[in-house]
Order: C-alpha cells, then sequence, then structure tokens
C-alpha cells in the first residue's frame, strides 16, 4: 500500500511569497538580457528583415538629405554635428505587430539537476530572444498588459525594464496566464510558460485574444523531470502555488498515471490550440534555447507571410 499524506500548511513549514519569488527574478533580469542577445544573434544568419522606412511613430534611422524632398523631415539637431544634412526616418507604416506573454508565476521557479535553467529562466531568455529577431525583421513587438509595441532597437532592454517595474509594484502577484483580451485581426501572440493552468482556462485566454483572427504560438516549457519523474522511495513533493506538501512512501507507484495525466492535460492544451488555428510546441530546458527560437521563428514566419525569414536548423 502506497504511503501517502498531505501535509498541512503548520506542518509543511513553507511559505509561498509572491512578491520575493517576483523580485528575485527581477534581479536575474541583466544577466538574462545578455542571454537573451546572445541567443538572437546565433538565430540572426539568414535573418532579411523587412524594414522600411516610412510613416510610423518610432525612430528607426538618420539618413542623408536628398534635394526635392520636404525640408520638414530634416533633423536640423543631428544634422548640425556633421557637415551634411541628415533626415530622421521612421519604422515602415506596415510593420505587424506581435505580442510575446513570458509566465512568471511560482511554478515557473522550478529547475532540476538535469535542466540547464530555471523554466523562468528559459521562458525570458526566449521571448526576449525573440522580440530581438522580430524587431530586426522589422515589427512592432510589445508585452500584453503591460508594455505597447513599439520596434527599437534596444527591445530586450525595454522589456527587461517593464518587467523590473512591474515586479516592484506592491503586491504583484505574477499571472499564470496572460490577460485575455481581445487582439486585433492582423496581430500575432506568443505565449511561453508551462500551462499547467486547468485547460479550462487557457481556452477561456487562448479564445478571447484570438477572438477577431489574432493568430498565436503557444511554447510549453518543461523541466525534464517534470516528463521522466524518476522518484522513487520516500519522496517529498512541495506546491510552489501553496504551502502544501505531499509526502510519498513508494514514489515510484505514481509514474504511471502521472505519465498519463500528463499526455491527456497536453493534449487538452493541444486542442485548445488548434481549435483557433494556433500552433504548439513543447521545449524542454535541457536543450538549448537557440533551438526552441528556430522552431518559433519558423511558425511565425508561416503566419506572418515574411515577419522573420529564414530556415530552421
Amino acid at each position: 500500500m502506497v504511503d501517502a499524506r498531505l501535509l498541512d500548511e503548520d506542518e509543511s513549514g513553507v511559505q509561498a511569497s509572491h512578491s520575493q519569488g517576483a523580485l528575485d527574478i527581477a534581479r536575474r533580469l541583466p544577466s538574462l538580457v545578455v542571454a537573451a542577445k546572445q541567443v538572437a544573434a546565433t538565430v540572426m544568419h539568414g535573418v532579411h528583415g523587412r524594414r522600411r522606412a516610412g510613416v510610423g511613430e518610432t525612430f528607426w534611422q538618420f539618413r542623408p538629405f536628398v534635394w526635392g524632398e520636404p525640408t520638414t523631415r530634416i533633423d536640423w539637431r543631428r544634422s548640425a554635428r556633421d557637415d551634411r544634412v541628415y533626415v530622421r526616418e521612421r519604422e515602415w507604416e506596415a510593420a505587424h505587430t506581435v505580442w510575446i506573454w513570458m509566465d512568471r508565476s511560482p511554478s515557473m521557479n522550478y529547475v532540476s539537476s538535469l535542466a540547464a535553467q530555471a523554466k523562468v529562466d528559459r521562458a525570458l531568455v526566449l521571448g526576449m530572444a525573440a522580440a530581438d529577431l522580430l524587431v530586426r525583421g522589422g515589427e512592432r513587438v510589445g508585452i500584453p498588459g503591460l508594455m505597447r509595441a513599439v520596434a527599437t532597437r534596444n527591445i530586450v532592454d525595454r522589456f527587461a525594464e517593464n518587467m523590473i517595474e512591474e515586479a516592484r509594484r506592491k503586491a504583484y502577484v505574477p499571472a499564470e496566464l496572460p490577460p485575455g483580451d481581445t487582439l486585433a485581426a492582423r496581430t500575432q501572440a506568443v505565449l511561453i510558460g508551462d500551462f499547467l493552468s486547468e485547460p479550462a482556462e487557457i481556452e477561456r485566454t487562448v479564445h478571447g485574444m484570438a477572438a477577431r483572427g489574432a493568430q498565436g504560438h503557444l511554447v510549453m516549457i518543461a523541466d525534464p523531470v517534470e516528463e521522466t519523474f524518476p522518484f522513487s522511495g520516500h519522496t517529498e513533493f512541495l506546491d510552489v502555488d501553496s504551502s502544501a506538501r505531499l509526502r510519498v512512501g513508494e514514489a515510484q507507484s505514481f509514474k504511471a498515471e502521472y505519465i498519463s495525466r500528463l499526455a491527456k492535460h497536453r493534449d487538452a492544451v493541444r486542442a485548445v490550440c488548434a481549435s483557433r488555428g494556433w500552433t504548439f510546441a513543447i521545449h524542454r530546458t535541457d536543450r538549448p534555447a537557440s533551438e526552441a527560437l528556430l522552431a518559433l521563428r519558423m511558425r511565425i514566419e508561416a503566419e506572418g507571410g515574411g515577419l522573420l525569414q529564414g530556415s530552421v536548423a
């Protein structure tokens, strides 16, 4: 007979601290910014951007003034530093918008000895690296519910600054799912997390965002231990979303049922994505982040008709 019981809050001695966890992530963000830029650089070869000059709201570059064009476009401050006259160009007005959401809820802090990094760190690196590639390709990128979509060369730093500011807000609690606000038809969404929420909750979020036809891509981050369940003998499991612990005398007896329930959960999430024409992928944290970024780039390219050019290795 299996020896298992759920400890109460006092007995467990575990006190969840959402705010402390969020601040811990915020302190790691500067190093994750560097990692994200490195990952983006590894897959940048072969990507040919769509950036073009046009009417937009975000600065793109300075270029020499051409005789015959309106003098109102001249940037006199920049021109004063040189013997040439320069025009301030803005981003192409036909740029697409991509919303990137990265799960920073407590369950994402899990990391085993088999993983390269915690799930939350991998999600942040992957999301910020994707933002970097998209902006280089001429697109606007934002964080739903937190940061408006922009096309700026320092997009990775902007992402980090906004997430750090949010984590420092009083009583901030990281959400397991993004806001379910309806997105515009021409936009795309990239959702990165472990998606261990109830399938019905995930369905409400995805259907809400896709109500007007927005395309999306869901990337499920998983630690290798979460898939293989290599536990045996007396084992204690901690619930990161509460103070509960589960002590099990014969952990190996749970493996078959756990693997089955995990597969059913993933099938349900995959079905939610398919119902709206969204893509679904699983990425393990013992695999390179660049591998997931390449696959994500291909999916975005397929849906956007040229957002990011290149091929999956």
